[in-house]
Protein backbone atom coordinates (compact mmCIF):
# COMPACT_ATOMS: atom_id res chain seq x y z
CA UNK A 1 0.00 0.00 0.00
CA UNK A 2 1.04 2.93 -1.07
CA UNK A 3 1.16 6.50 0.94
CA UNK A 4 -1.57 8.14 -0.80
CA UNK A 5 -3.95 5.21 0.14
CA UNK A 6 -3.34 5.90 3.45
CA UNK A 7 -6.09 7.25 5.05
CA UNK A 8 -4.80 9.65 8.04
CA UNK A 9 -6.81 9.52 11.39
CA UNK A 10 -8.60 13.45 12.29
CA UNK A 11 -8.62 14.43 15.89
CA UNK A 12 -9.52 17.75 17.88
CA UNK A 13 -8.34 20.55 16.28
CA UNK A 14 -9.80 23.43 17.38
CA UNK A 15 -7.04 26.60 17.68
CA UNK A 16 -9.64 28.13 20.06
CA UNK A 17 -9.49 25.88 22.31
CA UNK A 18 -5.57 25.17 22.35
CA UNK A 19 -5.01 28.68 22.86
CA UNK A 20 -7.63 29.34 26.05
CA UNK A 21 -5.59 25.69 27.28
CA UNK A 22 -2.94 27.34 26.90
CA UNK A 23 -3.82 30.90 28.54
CA UNK A 24 -5.08 28.66 31.28
CA UNK A 25 -1.76 26.95 31.72
CA UNK A 26 0.20 30.69 31.96
CA UNK A 27 -2.33 31.36 34.70
CA UNK A 28 -1.39 28.23 36.72
CA UNK A 29 2.20 28.58 36.34
CA UNK A 30 1.81 32.57 37.29
CA UNK A 31 -0.47 31.75 40.30
CA UNK A 32 2.19 29.51 41.51
CA UNK A 33 5.18 31.46 40.95
CA UNK A 34 3.00 34.76 42.82
CA UNK A 35 2.35 32.49 46.32
CA UNK A 36 5.51 30.38 46.29
CA UNK A 37 8.19 33.36 45.67
CA UNK A 38 9.09 34.04 49.09
CA UNK A 39 9.73 30.56 50.05
CA UNK A 40 13.17 30.66 50.35
CA UNK A 41 15.30 27.56 49.61
CA UNK A 42 13.69 24.39 49.52
CA UNK A 43 14.10 20.49 50.09
CA UNK A 44 10.74 18.81 48.54
CA UNK A 45 9.69 15.46 49.97
CA UNK A 46 8.12 12.64 47.32
CA UNK A 47 5.99 9.89 49.07
CA UNK A 48 2.79 8.07 48.83
CA UNK A 49 -0.40 9.18 50.02
CA UNK A 50 -1.48 5.96 51.46
CA UNK A 51 0.40 6.16 54.72
CA UNK A 52 -1.26 7.24 58.43
CA UNK A 53 0.78 8.80 61.27
CA UNK A 54 1.42 5.11 62.74
CA UNK A 55 2.56 3.84 59.83
CA UNK A 56 7.01 2.87 60.09
CA UNK A 57 7.18 5.30 56.39
CA UNK A 58 5.47 8.40 58.20
CA UNK A 59 7.51 8.12 61.43
CA UNK A 60 10.33 8.38 59.39
CA UNK A 61 9.41 10.86 56.96
CA UNK A 62 8.43 13.17 59.85
CA UNK A 63 11.99 12.67 61.67
CA UNK A 64 13.91 13.61 58.62
CA UNK A 65 12.11 16.73 57.15
CA UNK A 66 12.09 18.11 61.02
CA UNK A 67 16.35 17.32 60.68
CA UNK A 68 16.38 18.92 57.00
CA UNK A 69 14.09 22.12 58.51
CA UNK A 70 16.48 22.81 61.14
CA UNK A 71 19.28 23.21 58.38
CA UNK A 72 17.23 26.26 57.59
CA UNK A 73 15.49 24.70 53.95
CA UNK A 74 11.63 24.92 53.41
CA UNK A 75 10.32 21.73 53.61
CA UNK A 76 8.33 21.85 50.30
CA UNK A 77 5.39 19.03 49.08
CA UNK A 78 2.44 18.22 47.42
CA UNK A 79 0.60 19.11 50.37
CA UNK A 80 -2.07 16.29 50.84
CA UNK A 81 -1.21 13.29 52.91
CA UNK A 82 0.38 10.88 54.05
CA UNK A 83 4.20 10.84 53.70
CA UNK A 84 3.72 14.67 52.26
CA UNK A 85 1.93 15.19 55.65
CA UNK A 86 4.66 13.97 57.93
CA UNK A 87 6.99 15.84 55.73
CA UNK A 88 5.17 19.20 56.73
CA UNK A 89 4.35 18.07 60.20
CA UNK A 90 7.93 17.24 60.56
CA UNK A 91 8.87 20.89 59.71
CA UNK A 92 6.22 22.61 62.02
CA UNK A 93 7.63 20.33 64.88
CA UNK A 94 10.98 22.07 65.02
CA UNK A 95 9.49 25.17 63.82
CA UNK A 96 10.64 25.39 60.91
CA UNK A 97 8.77 26.56 56.87
CA UNK A 98 6.33 23.84 55.51
CA UNK A 99 4.73 24.84 52.18
CA UNK A 100 2.48 22.48 50.31
CA UNK A 101 1.71 22.35 46.33
CA UNK A 102 -1.43 20.53 46.01
CA UNK A 103 -3.04 19.17 43.09
CA UNK A 104 -6.97 19.86 42.09
CA UNK A 105 -8.34 15.89 41.71
CA UNK A 106 -11.68 14.90 40.61
CA UNK A 107 -11.38 13.13 44.33
CA UNK A 108 -10.55 15.99 45.99
CA UNK A 109 -7.35 15.51 47.51
CA UNK A 110 -7.51 18.06 50.95
CA UNK A 111 -4.35 19.87 51.98
CA UNK A 112 -2.74 18.91 55.39
CA UNK A 113 -2.82 21.10 58.38
CA UNK A 114 0.98 21.40 58.19
CA UNK A 115 1.26 23.68 55.23
CA UNK A 116 1.94 28.01 56.60
CA UNK A 117 1.83 28.48 52.75
CA UNK A 118 -0.07 26.38 49.68
CA UNK A 119 -1.17 26.51 46.45
CA UNK A 120 -3.99 24.43 44.58
CA UNK A 121 -2.90 23.60 40.93
CA UNK A 122 -4.80 22.21 38.11
CA UNK A 123 -2.38 20.53 36.26
CA UNK A 124 0.48 17.75 37.10
CA UNK A 125 2.94 18.84 34.85
CA UNK A 126 2.86 22.20 36.66
CA UNK A 127 2.50 21.02 39.76
CA UNK A 128 5.82 19.02 39.26
CA UNK A 129 7.71 22.08 37.92
CA UNK A 130 6.91 24.36 40.67
CA UNK A 131 8.36 21.59 43.41
CA UNK A 132 11.25 21.59 40.93
CA UNK A 133 11.87 25.32 40.75
CA UNK A 134 11.94 26.42 44.41
CA UNK A 135 14.07 23.14 45.48
CA UNK A 136 18.31 22.73 46.26
CA UNK A 137 17.22 18.89 47.02
CA UNK A 138 14.94 16.13 46.52
CA UNK A 139 14.35 13.21 49.08
CA UNK A 140 12.24 10.57 47.74
CA UNK A 141 10.56 8.06 50.19
CA UNK A 142 8.45 5.16 49.96
CA UNK A 143 5.29 5.78 46.94
CA UNK A 144 3.78 4.72 44.21
CA UNK A 145 3.21 5.55 40.50
CA UNK A 146 3.20 9.59 41.54
CA UNK A 147 6.52 9.28 43.43
CA UNK A 148 8.50 7.68 40.68
CA UNK A 149 7.16 10.08 38.35
CA UNK A 150 8.60 13.08 40.40
CA UNK A 151 11.69 10.70 41.02
CA UNK A 152 12.72 10.49 37.40
CA UNK A 153 11.62 13.68 36.27
CA UNK A 154 13.90 15.42 38.85
CA UNK A 155 16.32 12.28 38.03
CA UNK A 156 16.41 13.13 34.31
CA UNK A 157 16.77 16.87 34.42
CA UNK A 158 20.03 16.57 36.62
CA UNK A 159 21.50 13.95 34.81
CA UNK A 160 20.89 15.60 31.19
CA UNK A 161 22.63 18.87 32.69
CA UNK A 162 18.40 20.58 32.46
CA UNK A 163 19.11 21.22 36.13
CA UNK A 164 22.04 22.28 38.06
CA UNK A 165 23.50 18.71 40.01
CA UNK A 166 21.13 19.09 43.42
CA UNK A 167 21.76 15.97 45.51
CA UNK A 168 18.76 13.36 45.11
CA UNK A 169 17.91 11.17 48.45
CA UNK A 170 16.03 8.29 48.16
CA UNK A 171 15.38 6.67 51.50
CA UNK A 172 14.84 3.39 52.84
CA UNK A 173 16.86 0.56 50.94
CA UNK A 174 14.62 -2.36 51.68
CA UNK A 175 11.84 -0.52 50.01
CA UNK A 176 13.65 0.35 47.35
CA UNK A 177 15.63 -3.24 46.96
CA UNK A 178 14.57 -3.83 43.34
CA UNK A 179 14.78 0.11 42.12
CA UNK A 180 18.36 -0.15 43.18
CA UNK A 181 18.53 -3.56 41.41
CA UNK A 182 17.05 -1.96 38.03
CA UNK A 183 19.53 1.16 38.29
CA UNK A 184 22.55 -1.02 38.43
CA UNK A 185 20.95 -3.42 35.42
CA UNK A 186 21.04 -0.09 33.69
CA UNK A 187 24.50 0.60 34.24
CA UNK A 188 25.49 -2.78 32.96
CA UNK A 189 23.31 -2.69 30.03
CA UNK A 190 24.80 0.68 29.32
CA UNK A 191 22.03 2.69 29.43
CA UNK A 192 23.53 5.07 32.04
CA UNK A 193 26.49 6.03 32.56
CA UNK A 194 28.76 4.84 35.90
CA UNK A 195 28.64 8.52 36.91
CA UNK A 196 25.22 8.60 36.93
CA UNK A 197 25.04 6.17 39.85
CA UNK A 198 26.44 9.29 42.07
CA UNK A 199 23.12 11.13 41.28
CA UNK A 200 21.80 9.61 44.09
CA UNK A 201 21.71 9.06 47.72
CA UNK A 202 20.96 5.64 48.78
CA UNK A 203 20.14 5.52 52.46
CA UNK A 204 18.09 4.20 55.56
CA UNK A 205 19.95 6.74 58.28
CA UNK A 206 19.15 10.38 58.75
CA UNK A 207 22.37 11.51 59.83
CA UNK A 208 24.10 10.31 56.22
CA UNK A 209 21.01 12.13 54.82
CA UNK A 210 21.75 15.68 56.75
CA UNK A 211 25.60 15.31 56.01
CA UNK A 212 24.98 14.85 52.17
CA UNK A 213 22.34 17.91 51.90
CA UNK A 214 25.37 19.82 54.14
CA UNK A 215 27.78 18.88 51.55
CA UNK A 216 26.04 18.68 48.30
CA UNK A 217 23.41 21.41 48.84
CA UNK A 218 24.26 24.10 51.45
CA UNK A 219 28.38 24.24 50.77
CA UNK A 220 28.16 23.28 46.74
CA UNK A 221 25.67 26.40 46.52
CA UNK A 222 26.83 28.59 48.85
CA UNK A 223 23.43 28.43 50.78
CA UNK A 224 23.81 31.22 54.10
CA UNK A 225 20.83 32.42 56.41
CA UNK A 226 19.30 35.60 55.30
CA UNK A 227 17.40 38.33 56.97
CA UNK A 228 13.70 38.57 56.25
CA UNK A 229 13.05 39.95 52.84
CA UNK A 230 11.52 43.63 52.17
CA UNK A 231 8.31 42.80 49.84
CA UNK A 232 6.94 44.85 47.31
CA UNK A 233 3.42 46.10 48.80
CA UNK A 234 3.15 47.62 45.28
CA UNK A 235 2.77 44.43 43.75
CA UNK A 236 0.56 43.31 46.33
CA UNK A 237 3.08 40.90 47.92
CA UNK A 238 1.98 39.72 51.06
CA UNK A 239 5.48 37.78 51.91
CA UNK A 240 5.75 34.42 53.39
Amino acid sequence: MSNSEIQFLDGPQSRFTEFRFTLNVLYQFIKGFRKLHFVGPCVTVFGSARFDEHHEYYKKARELSGEIAKLGFTIMTGGGPGIMEAANRGAKDVNGRSVGCNIILPFEQHENKYLDKSVSIKYFFVRKTLLIKYSYAFVVMPGGFGTMDEYYEALTLIQTGMLNQFPIIVFDKTYHKELIEHIDLMKSKGTISEKDLELCLFTDSIEESIKHLKENAIQRFGLKHIKTRKFKWWLFERGY
